[in-house]
Parts: structure tokens; C-alpha cells; sequence
């Protein structure tokens, strides 16, 4: 099998299996390391529903992202511009982004727009261009990334995007939940180099967080503008005074996300 980012040669990686009843290979890219399934059959079987039900963090996701891309674009870009979520759900990240004051729109076609209606790429004049575009949570269920990634660059110079970047060691790959084989949406795992890789061939500097957060663009900054930024002494000690003092008086309460996933994972197993 050809790799889906080079063109080269793979190696055959592991079998899994998806869907709970569909043996499938996954082949890892010789020279960037990127890896994919075979062909993927399944995928009309595995979108009856868009959103997953083990897609439990969505909302949470979406707060943490709102927080970390309104901070990026005031210190970076024209906050006062046009920007669009691609592949963007039930457009929560575009009602989030648009109450906190930036001008964002929302395209998916297999979700309806519930969240952000009305203000969605349909309703835009087509000459429209746009600052940045998101997509977040979509490099790993492309069949083809390069082809999808050109087409999202048309919108824009600037692609701000998630995918989990893989564990180092193969054996990590036996309890890597992104894997979601009980799903069988996700067909596409990056490395930085094959990210990097991507970026060079369609003419685009890369940057990225390491792990999660990426970004292609036709700027080029003078640092990494998606690592974390550390906040001065002071400030520091503030939050962690106002958080123990909360704790104090509200309490502490472990959040259930991750009991919640696993209790459906479990569910989609029996």
C-alpha cells in the first residue's frame, strides 16, 4: 500500500479490530512515519452517525479550544476579521467564538448547524475571505489528507487545527484511546514529520504544540506561537491562590468525563 502523504512505500503495522466485527490493517509511511488503515469500507457504517456517542469531551473540548484560539488570534491575526470552522460540527466552537466577540462561521456537511444558525458558510457573500480557518477533530478521519487539507487552504493562509499526535513506542498503541476503533471514524495518525511534511509540500510553514494544537500558514513568526506561554511569577501565584481559595469554599469535584467514556466504551464493547 501506497502512503496517503508521499506517495511511498509503507510497511505493514498491526491488524485491529474496528467496529467490533471488521479486521483491519494499518500501514505506517517508511519516511514520515504517518500511518493509515487499508482502504477504508466501513466508513458509510461508521458515519450513521456524525458525532460519535464516545465523543463525550465535545463540549468540553470546545471551551478549552475557545480559551487557547481567541488568545492566539488577538496576539497574532486580524481578530477583527472573517473566520470559519471547517468540518465544524454542530457549529458549538462558531457560537462560542461568536459570543466572545469574533466574527465566526460554520461549515460541516454532514451535521446540521444547530448551535450557530444563520451563521454559516452558506450565508456569506462567495467572495468572502477569511483570516484563519479551524478544523479541529477532521485530519484523522480523512481518507485522503493532502487533497482535503488543499481543499480547506482555498478558505485561507492560515489552517488552525487539532489532531493527537502518535505515541512514541508501538506498544503504546494496544491502550491508545484515539485508535476509537469501537467508532471506526478515525483512519488517518500523524507525526510532527508527516505534519511537517504536508505543510512543506503545499508551501506552508508548520507549527505546533507538540501534541494536540498544529498550525499551517503562509506567515512565518519569529517562535512557536502555539507553545504554551508561561505566565510571570506573580501572576502565577494569584490563580493559585484564587483556585485553593475556591476549593476551599465550593469544594473539589474530579470531573466524570473519563469514568463517563470508558462506561460507554464498555457499553459499545458488550
Amino acid at each position: 500500500m501506497r502512503s496517503k502523504i508521499t506517495g511511498g512505500e509503507t510497511s505493514l503495522l498491526f491488524t485491529k479490530t474496528i467496529l467490533n466485527k471488521y479486521e483491519v490493517k494499518y500501514y505506517k509511511c517508511k519516511e514520515t512515519g504517518f500511518i493509515q488503515t487499508e482502504e477504508p469500507f466501513w466508513l458509510e457504517e461508521a458515519y450513521s452517525s456524525a458525532i460519535t456517542k464516545l465523543d463525550i469531551g465535545l463540549a468540553s473540548r470546545n471551551i478549552y479550544l475557545t480559551d487557547r484560539a481567541s488568545k492566539l488570534l488577538i496576539m497574532n491575526f486580524n481578530y477583527e476579521g472573517v473566520f470559519l470552522d471547517y468540518a465544524g460540527g454542530y457549529g458549538l466552537f462558531t457560537r462560542l467564538m461568536r459570543d466572545k466577540g469574533f466574527n465566526f462561521y460554520n461549515t460541516d456537511k454532514y451535521c446540521p448547524n444547530l448551535f450557530a444558525e444563520h451563521f454559516s458558510l452558506a450565508d456569506l457573500p462567495a467572495e468572502t475571505g477569511f483570516e484563519l480557518i479551524t478544523a479541529f477533530e477532521v485530519l484523522e478521519h480523512l481518507p485522503d489528507p493532502v487533497e482535503e487539507i488543499k481543499k480547506m487552504l482555498e478558505f485561507s493562509d492560515n489552517l488552525l487545527f487539532t489532531t493527537e499526535i502518535q505515541p512514541d513506542k508501538i506498544a503504546d498503541f494496544n491502550n491508545w484511546t484515539y485508535l476509537s476503533l469501537e467508532t471506526g471514524q478515525h483512519i488517518s495518525f500523524y507525526t510532527t514529520s508527516s505534519l511537517a511534511y504536508i505543510a512543506h509540500h503545499l508551501g506552508y510553514n508548520f507549527y505546533s504544540d507538540g501534541k494536540f494544537l498544529h498550525m499551517f500558514s503562509k506567515r512565518q513568526f519569529n517562535h512557536d506561537i502555539l507553545m504554551p506561554q508561561r505566565d510571570n511569577f506573580l501572576l502565577r501565584k494569584a490563580k493559585k491562590f484564587v483556585k485553593n481559595t475556591e476549593e476551599k469554599i465550593f469544594g473539589k469535584k474530579k470531573s466524570l468525563l473519563m469514568t463517563d467514556w470508558q462506561y460507554v466504551k464498555d457499553k459499545l464493547n458488550s
